[in-house]
Protein backbone atom coordinates (compact mmCIF):
# COMPACT_ATOMS: atom_id res chain seq x y z
CA UNK A 1 0.00 0.00 0.00
CA UNK A 2 2.56 2.36 1.15
CA UNK A 3 4.93 1.17 -1.63
CA UNK A 4 1.79 1.93 -4.20
CA UNK A 5 1.40 5.31 -2.72
CA UNK A 6 4.87 6.26 -3.20
CA UNK A 7 4.99 4.74 -6.53
CA UNK A 8 1.73 7.38 -7.36
CA UNK A 9 3.79 9.80 -5.92
CA UNK A 10 6.39 8.90 -8.04
CA UNK A 11 5.04 8.74 -11.44
CA UNK A 12 3.13 12.03 -10.53
CA UNK A 13 6.02 14.17 -10.10
CA UNK A 14 7.78 12.53 -13.29
CA UNK A 15 4.93 13.51 -14.88
CA UNK A 16 4.69 17.21 -13.63
CA UNK A 17 8.70 17.11 -14.20
CA UNK A 18 8.14 16.06 -18.03
CA UNK A 19 5.11 19.24 -18.63
CA UNK A 20 7.43 21.34 -16.75
CA UNK A 21 9.85 20.41 -19.34
CA UNK A 22 7.90 20.60 -22.24
CA UNK A 23 6.74 24.30 -21.02
CA UNK A 24 10.13 25.49 -20.25
CA UNK A 25 11.13 24.01 -24.26
CA UNK A 26 8.88 26.28 -25.44
CA UNK A 27 9.54 29.31 -23.21
CA UNK A 28 6.20 29.43 -22.68
CA UNK A 29 6.63 30.58 -18.77
CA UNK A 30 10.25 31.75 -18.85
CA UNK A 31 9.82 34.13 -21.71
CA UNK A 32 9.62 37.85 -20.33
CA UNK A 33 7.25 40.21 -21.91
CA UNK A 34 9.34 42.48 -24.15
CA UNK A 35 10.67 46.33 -22.46
CA UNK A 36 8.64 48.55 -24.50
CA UNK A 37 11.04 51.57 -25.90
CA UNK A 38 9.10 54.90 -25.37
CA UNK A 39 9.19 57.23 -28.10
CA UNK A 40 11.52 60.15 -27.21
CA UNK A 41 10.12 63.89 -27.34
CA UNK A 42 12.31 66.24 -29.77
CA UNK A 43 12.21 69.63 -29.99
CA UNK A 44 12.01 70.05 -33.75
CA UNK A 45 9.03 69.89 -35.50
CA UNK A 46 9.82 66.88 -37.61
CA UNK A 47 11.85 63.90 -37.24
CA UNK A 48 13.16 60.82 -38.86
CA UNK A 49 14.82 57.68 -38.69
CA UNK A 50 15.15 54.36 -40.62
CA UNK A 51 17.29 51.63 -40.00
CA UNK A 52 19.91 52.06 -43.16
CA UNK A 53 19.93 48.67 -43.61
CA UNK A 54 16.29 47.77 -45.16
CA UNK A 55 15.30 51.19 -44.86
CA UNK A 56 12.22 50.15 -42.71
CA UNK A 57 11.32 53.49 -40.16
CA UNK A 58 11.96 53.13 -36.73
CA UNK A 59 10.96 56.81 -35.86
CA UNK A 60 8.82 59.33 -37.49
CA UNK A 61 7.54 62.73 -36.04
CA UNK A 62 5.50 64.89 -39.27
CA UNK A 63 8.06 63.07 -41.39
CA UNK A 64 6.47 64.02 -44.97
CA UNK A 65 5.83 67.71 -44.02
CA UNK A 66 7.93 69.81 -46.70
CA UNK A 67 9.87 72.38 -45.08
CA UNK A 68 12.77 74.76 -45.83
CA UNK A 69 15.83 72.48 -45.68
CA UNK A 70 18.81 75.23 -45.07
CA UNK A 71 22.09 73.58 -45.85
CA UNK A 72 21.14 70.38 -45.65
CA UNK A 73 20.52 70.67 -49.60
CA UNK A 74 24.55 71.00 -49.77
CA UNK A 75 23.97 66.55 -49.28
CA UNK A 76 22.61 66.65 -52.73
CA UNK A 77 25.03 69.02 -53.98
CA UNK A 78 27.57 66.53 -53.20
CA UNK A 79 25.66 63.62 -53.98
CA UNK A 80 25.55 65.11 -57.79
CA UNK A 81 29.14 66.25 -58.28
CA UNK A 82 30.20 62.45 -57.09
CA UNK A 83 28.00 61.01 -59.49
CA UNK A 84 29.28 63.03 -62.79
CA UNK A 85 30.86 60.33 -65.27
CA UNK A 86 34.78 60.05 -65.15
CA UNK A 87 34.85 62.73 -62.45
CA UNK A 88 38.38 63.88 -61.78
CA UNK A 89 38.51 64.61 -58.01
CA UNK A 90 42.04 66.03 -58.25
CA UNK A 91 40.87 68.56 -60.98
CA UNK A 92 41.23 72.63 -60.28
CA UNK A 93 38.95 75.33 -59.97
CA UNK A 94 39.34 78.93 -60.30
CA UNK A 95 37.79 80.47 -57.89
CA UNK A 96 36.01 83.43 -59.04
CA UNK A 97 35.07 86.62 -57.24
CA UNK A 98 31.17 85.89 -57.96
CA UNK A 99 31.43 83.07 -55.40
CA UNK A 100 33.10 85.33 -52.68
CA UNK A 101 30.61 88.30 -53.64
CA UNK A 102 27.69 85.55 -52.99
CA UNK A 103 28.57 84.81 -49.79
CA UNK A 104 28.92 88.08 -48.76
CA UNK A 105 25.63 89.45 -49.88
CA UNK A 106 23.95 86.96 -48.80
CA UNK A 107 25.93 86.90 -45.42
CA UNK A 108 26.03 83.27 -45.95
CA UNK A 109 28.41 80.46 -44.25
CA UNK A 110 31.46 79.84 -46.26
CA UNK A 111 34.99 78.21 -46.91
CA UNK A 112 36.73 81.23 -47.25
CA UNK A 113 37.81 80.53 -50.75
CA UNK A 114 40.32 83.13 -52.13
CA UNK A 115 39.86 85.08 -55.40
CA UNK A 116 41.90 83.64 -58.39
CA UNK A 117 43.06 80.25 -55.52
CA UNK A 118 42.62 77.23 -57.74
CA UNK A 119 40.87 74.34 -56.01
CA UNK A 120 40.59 70.80 -56.51
CA UNK A 121 37.17 69.81 -56.49
CA UNK A 122 37.93 67.19 -53.60
CA UNK A 123 38.96 70.55 -51.46
CA UNK A 124 35.68 72.02 -52.62
CA UNK A 125 33.57 69.37 -51.50
CA UNK A 126 35.36 68.94 -48.04
CA UNK A 127 34.43 73.37 -48.08
CA UNK A 128 31.01 72.16 -48.75
CA UNK A 129 30.84 69.61 -46.45
CA UNK A 130 32.49 70.30 -43.11
CA UNK A 131 32.31 74.55 -42.96
CA UNK A 132 29.28 74.34 -45.33
CA UNK A 133 30.73 76.50 -47.45
CA UNK A 134 28.51 78.49 -50.12
CA UNK A 135 31.27 79.86 -52.06
CA UNK A 136 32.66 75.98 -52.06
CA UNK A 137 28.71 75.02 -53.31
CA UNK A 138 28.58 78.05 -56.07
CA UNK A 139 31.91 76.85 -57.27
CA UNK A 140 30.68 73.31 -57.61
CA UNK A 141 27.48 74.12 -59.41
CA UNK A 142 29.32 76.65 -61.81
CA UNK A 143 31.98 73.76 -62.55
CA UNK A 144 29.46 70.97 -63.14
CA UNK A 145 26.48 72.23 -64.72
CA UNK A 146 25.72 72.97 -68.81
CA UNK A 147 25.52 76.01 -70.23
CA UNK A 148 27.58 79.41 -72.18
CA UNK A 149 27.00 81.74 -69.11
CA UNK A 150 27.88 80.90 -65.05
CA UNK A 151 23.86 81.43 -64.36
CA UNK A 152 22.95 78.78 -67.45
CA UNK A 153 25.41 76.36 -65.78
CA UNK A 154 23.88 77.38 -62.14
CA UNK A 155 20.28 76.36 -63.61
CA UNK A 156 21.45 73.35 -64.97
CA UNK A 157 23.16 72.02 -61.83
CA UNK A 158 20.54 72.57 -59.62
CA UNK A 159 18.27 71.27 -62.48
CA UNK A 160 20.31 68.04 -61.75
CA UNK A 161 19.72 68.19 -58.40
CA UNK A 162 15.71 67.86 -59.18
CA UNK A 163 16.20 65.25 -61.70
CA UNK A 164 18.38 63.27 -59.08
CA UNK A 165 15.40 63.80 -56.55
CA UNK A 166 13.20 61.93 -59.17
CA UNK A 167 15.45 59.47 -59.76
CA UNK A 168 15.23 58.70 -56.20
CA UNK A 169 11.12 58.93 -56.39
CA UNK A 170 10.89 62.18 -53.49
CA UNK A 171 7.91 63.47 -54.53
CA UNK A 172 8.21 66.01 -51.33
CA UNK A 173 10.99 67.35 -52.53
CA UNK A 174 12.46 70.32 -54.41
CA UNK A 175 15.53 72.29 -55.14
CA UNK A 176 16.13 75.90 -56.37
CA UNK A 177 19.30 76.77 -54.74
CA UNK A 178 22.71 74.38 -55.39
CA UNK A 179 22.99 75.31 -51.10
CA UNK A 180 19.57 75.75 -49.67
CA UNK A 181 19.62 79.57 -49.53
CA UNK A 182 16.26 79.09 -51.13
CA UNK A 183 13.94 81.05 -53.63
CA UNK A 184 10.57 79.79 -52.29
CA UNK A 185 10.69 76.53 -53.91
CA UNK A 186 13.99 75.29 -51.97
CA UNK A 187 11.95 72.33 -49.88
CA UNK A 188 11.95 68.81 -48.90
CA UNK A 189 10.75 66.46 -46.04
CA UNK A 190 12.79 64.58 -42.96
CA UNK A 191 12.32 61.42 -44.53
CA UNK A 192 13.31 62.28 -48.11
CA UNK A 193 16.68 64.02 -46.69
CA UNK A 194 17.12 61.01 -45.34
CA UNK A 195 16.70 59.07 -48.18
CA UNK A 196 18.88 61.14 -49.73
CA UNK A 197 21.65 60.90 -47.35
CA UNK A 198 21.72 56.81 -47.44
CA UNK A 199 21.71 57.28 -51.05
CA UNK A 200 24.69 59.34 -50.72
CA UNK A 201 26.47 56.97 -47.89
CA UNK A 202 27.04 54.36 -50.57
CA UNK A 203 29.93 56.57 -52.07
CA UNK A 204 32.93 55.74 -50.42
CA UNK A 205 34.03 59.65 -51.23
CA UNK A 206 30.97 61.15 -49.61
CA UNK A 207 31.47 58.77 -46.40
CA UNK A 208 34.86 59.77 -46.06
CA UNK A 209 34.00 63.51 -46.42
CA UNK A 210 31.20 63.21 -43.69
CA UNK A 211 32.95 61.67 -40.80
CA UNK A 212 35.80 63.68 -41.07
CA UNK A 213 36.42 66.77 -38.30
CA UNK A 214 38.87 68.62 -39.89
CA UNK A 215 40.48 69.35 -42.91
CA UNK A 216 42.93 71.75 -43.96
CA UNK A 217 43.66 72.59 -47.75
CA UNK A 218 46.68 73.50 -49.68
CA UNK A 219 46.06 75.25 -52.96
CA UNK A 220 47.66 77.00 -55.90
CA UNK A 221 47.77 80.95 -56.00
CA UNK A 222 47.11 82.68 -59.00
CA UNK A 223 51.23 83.75 -58.95
CA UNK A 224 51.60 79.89 -58.78
CA UNK A 225 52.94 79.70 -55.28
CA UNK A 226 51.33 77.51 -52.81
CA UNK A 227 48.72 78.19 -50.09
CA UNK A 228 47.73 76.66 -46.63
CA UNK A 229 44.25 77.60 -46.15
CA UNK A 230 42.67 77.63 -42.67
CA UNK A 231 41.43 74.10 -40.85
CA UNK A 232 38.20 73.70 -42.00
CA UNK A 233 35.87 72.21 -38.91
CA UNK A 234 32.92 70.36 -39.57
CA UNK A 235 29.64 72.03 -38.18
CA UNK A 236 27.99 68.53 -36.80
CA UNK A 237 29.56 68.24 -33.66
CA UNK A 238 28.35 64.41 -33.15
CA UNK A 239 31.04 63.47 -34.52
CA UNK A 240 32.59 64.01 -31.34
CA UNK A 241 30.13 63.57 -28.77
CA UNK A 242 27.88 60.89 -29.99
CA UNK A 243 29.82 57.10 -30.07
CA UNK A 244 29.97 55.74 -33.70
CA UNK A 245 28.65 58.99 -35.50
CA UNK A 246 29.76 58.90 -39.47
CA UNK A 247 28.05 61.93 -40.91
CA UNK A 248 26.41 63.61 -42.26
CA UNK A 249 25.55 67.23 -42.49
CA UNK A 250 24.19 70.28 -40.43
CA UNK A 251 21.53 72.98 -41.74
CA UNK A 252 20.27 76.42 -40.72
CA UNK A 253 18.49 79.34 -41.84
CA UNK A 254 15.79 82.03 -41.06
CA UNK A 255 13.25 79.60 -42.51
CA UNK A 256 14.73 76.17 -42.16
CA UNK A 257 15.69 77.30 -38.33
CA UNK A 258 18.37 74.04 -37.01
CA UNK A 259 18.34 71.11 -38.80
CA UNK A 260 20.46 68.24 -38.94
CA UNK A 261 21.18 65.05 -41.03
CA UNK A 262 22.76 62.44 -39.14
CA UNK A 263 23.63 58.81 -39.23
CA UNK A 264 25.70 56.44 -37.10
CA UNK A 265 26.99 52.69 -36.86
CA UNK A 266 26.92 50.39 -33.45
CA UNK A 267 27.52 47.14 -33.61
CA UNK A 268 27.53 46.37 -37.43
CA UNK A 269 23.88 47.84 -37.44
CA UNK A 270 23.61 52.03 -39.07
CA UNK A 271 20.55 54.48 -38.22
CA UNK A 272 20.27 57.14 -40.23
CA UNK A 273 18.08 60.19 -39.98
CA UNK A 274 17.45 64.01 -39.65
CA UNK A 275 15.46 66.72 -37.71
CA UNK A 276 14.31 69.59 -39.36
CA UNK A 277 13.42 73.13 -37.52
CA UNK A 278 14.76 72.21 -34.45
CA UNK A 279 15.39 75.16 -31.61
CA UNK A 280 18.66 75.55 -31.66
CA UNK A 281 22.21 74.40 -32.35
CA UNK A 282 22.53 72.36 -29.00
CA UNK A 283 18.79 71.09 -29.52
CA UNK A 284 19.43 69.39 -32.80
CA UNK A 285 22.43 67.47 -31.42
CA UNK A 286 20.25 66.18 -28.63
CA UNK A 287 17.43 65.76 -30.80
CA UNK A 288 19.71 64.07 -32.62
CA UNK A 289 21.10 61.95 -30.25
CA UNK A 290 17.76 60.55 -29.15
CA UNK A 291 16.34 59.79 -32.19
CA UNK A 292 19.45 57.73 -32.78
CA UNK A 293 19.79 55.89 -29.23
CA UNK A 294 15.81 55.13 -30.09
CA UNK A 295 16.75 53.38 -33.31
CA UNK A 296 19.40 51.97 -31.69
CA UNK A 297 16.96 50.47 -29.07
CA UNK A 298 14.23 49.29 -31.56
CA UNK A 299 16.73 47.37 -33.63
CA UNK A 300 18.12 46.13 -30.40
Amino acid sequence: MITRIKGIRIRRAAAVTVTTGAVLATGALTAAPAQAVTAPTIAAKTGFVMNNANGSQLYGKGADTKLSTGSTTKIMTAKVVLAQPNLNLDAKVTIAKAYSDYVVANNASQAHLIVGDKVTVRQLLYGLMLPSGCDAAYALADKFGSGSTRAARVKSFIGKMNTEARNLRLTNTHFDSFDGIGNGANYSTAKDLTKIASSAMKNANFRAIVKTKKYTAKTITKTGSTRTMDTWENTNTLLSSYSGAIGVKTGSGPEAKYCLVFAATRGGKTVIGTVLASTGIPQRASDATKLMNYGFARLG
